[in-house]
């Protein structure tokens, strides 16, 4: 059972991140859908439609539709699956390796602006050395 002074913090991390994650988010200039199946096969590689959709916690019915109309805007290919014939692999084309990278370069830019104009020089240090922390956190 974790002491009442963490739980208080714990639920004051996930809000405050809740919230930064959803603003940053809005620098989006593609559906949070797409960028997100962008993301996960730049992450994990190529996968199935069945694969992403688990990943993406969708069904697959609307996995299919999301990767057809990526395909449309030429941002992923598929190609053959090597070992099962009946599958397909679906991944990045460079298109979208392009798209992807604007869109986290505009995440990026906003998040750095935000971190200037808001936090004194002593803050954004606190900020880096806290960084470490949250990441521990997420590799328990």
């Amino acid at each position: 059972m974790p002491l009442p002074e963490s739980a208080a913090v714990a639920a004051e991390l996930r809000t405050a991140m809740g919230k930064l994650t959803r603003r940053v988010k809005l620098e989006d200039q593609m559906p949070l859908g797409q960028v997100a199946v962008l993301g996960s096969l730049d992450r994990n590689g190529a996968m199935t439609t069945s694969e992403l959709a688990a990943d993406q916690r969708v069904r697959p019915q609307s996995m299919a539709r999301a990767v057809g109309l990526l395909m449309e805007q030429g941002l992923i290919t598929r190609r053959a699956h090597p070992t099962d014939g009946r599958k397909s692999l679906v991944e990045l084309s460079s298109a979208g390796q392009t798209l992807l990278e604007e869109e986290r370069g505009r995440r990026a830019d906003w998040l750095a602006r935000a971190i200037q104009a808001e936090l004194t020089g002593e803050e954004r240090e606190l900020l880096a050395r806290g960084i470490g922390l949250v990441e521990r956190l997420a590799a328990h």
